[in-house]
């Protein structure tokens, strides 16, 4: 794709999206950043408010034709809208459905899904590669399964050229939902004790943002890639005490406690394979697990 592009992003203000913005406009690219909460300014540019549900003023703002969409916008993670499952449904499947039909009448190059590991519910042993039947274990992961076959049917159907990306547990700056490193790091920073009921031996895969946001954006850029659907993580799968461990190497005071057994919420998982990503979109996680904690903490440091 050449440059400068113009691409609409979605969930602008939120955790991944947000570092998306940056990272295109600071090679040059035109974008449309929205939201349903307007106003946020990132850099030069300021977040449009607009809701996935509001077909019209979606292709208000495309009218100018669009290079791609990097879709992000969604319920970001199985604790929301736990109460709310039309909402869920509503959301994060038709929001998904109203955005791949934008990409249609307005003529986008790329269409890249932000999807989610969730998508797989209990995995088979390692390495879970992209192509293992999906077994969802909530309505969250059962949103993301059912917008990845959308995305892949408007490819096959309409010739939207669409990928899929599963990110793994994203953390880093403006987090706003659910994160135990946060609150790991916020009590050591606070003097207070973390105390965690589960998780000790509990495995989970992280990736830091810029890193989620490096993936998307080189799923918008590969020439033509062979797969609809990538796994994308920080490649390290860690217990949570070890996650812990990391927290006190850079805070050696941090008073941490994690009792042993699952997180209620979560799957179970094996390490996911990302030689796809790296081999189809050069894709490179840049940020290891304590070098992301720690550049978590010093923003957590300059902003709390």
């Amino acid at each position: 794709m050449s440059f400068p592009q113009r691409i609409m992003v979605t969930g602008a203000a939120g955790l991944v999206g947000h570092a998306v913005c940056r990272q295109l406009r600071a090679r040059g690219d035109d974008v449309i950043a929205i939201d349903r909460v307007g106003g946020m300014d990132i850099g030069d540019i300021t977040v449009k408010e607009c809701d996935l549900g509001n077909v019209h003023g979606l292709h208000a703002l495309a009218l100018d034709g669009l290079s791609g969409v990097i879709h992000c916008g969604a319920y970001s993670g199985p604790m929301v809208a736990r109460d709310n499952p039309v909402a869920m449904v509503q959301v994060n499947i038709v929001g998904t459905t109203n955005m791949l039909e934008l990409a249609r009448v307005h003529g986008a190059l790329r269409f890249v899904f932000c999807s989610s590991t969730s998508a797989y519910g209990n995995t088979p042993p390692a390495p879970v590669k992209e192509d293992i039947v999906m077994a969802p274990a909530s309505l969250y992961a059962a949103s993301k399964v059912a917008s990845e076959q959308l995305v892949a049917a408007y490819a096959q159907q309409y010739g939207v050229d669409g990928v899929s990306l599963r990110l793994s547990w994203v953390y880093g700056p403006r987090r706003t939902t659910d994160c135990i490193i946060r609150t790991m790091l916020t009590d050591a920073m606070a003097q207070r004790p973390t105390r965690v009921p589960f998780g000790e031996d509990f495995y989970r895969q992280y990736i830091y943002v810029e890193d989620a946001a490096a993936g998307l954006v080189a799923a918008l850029d590969a020439p033509k890639p062979p797969r609809r659907t990538y796994n994308i993580t920080g490649d390290s799968r860690l217990t949570l005490g070890e996650v812990a461990g990391v927290v006190r190497r850079i805070f050696p005071h941090a008073d941490i406690q994690l009792a042993p057994g699952p997180d209620p919420l979560d799957e179970l998982q094996e390490r996911f394979d990302i030689s796809a990503a790296a081999a189809d979109l050069g894709y490179r996680p840049r940020h290891d697990i304590e070098a992301g904690i720690r550049a978590y903490a010093d923003w957590l440091s300059r902003n709390v």
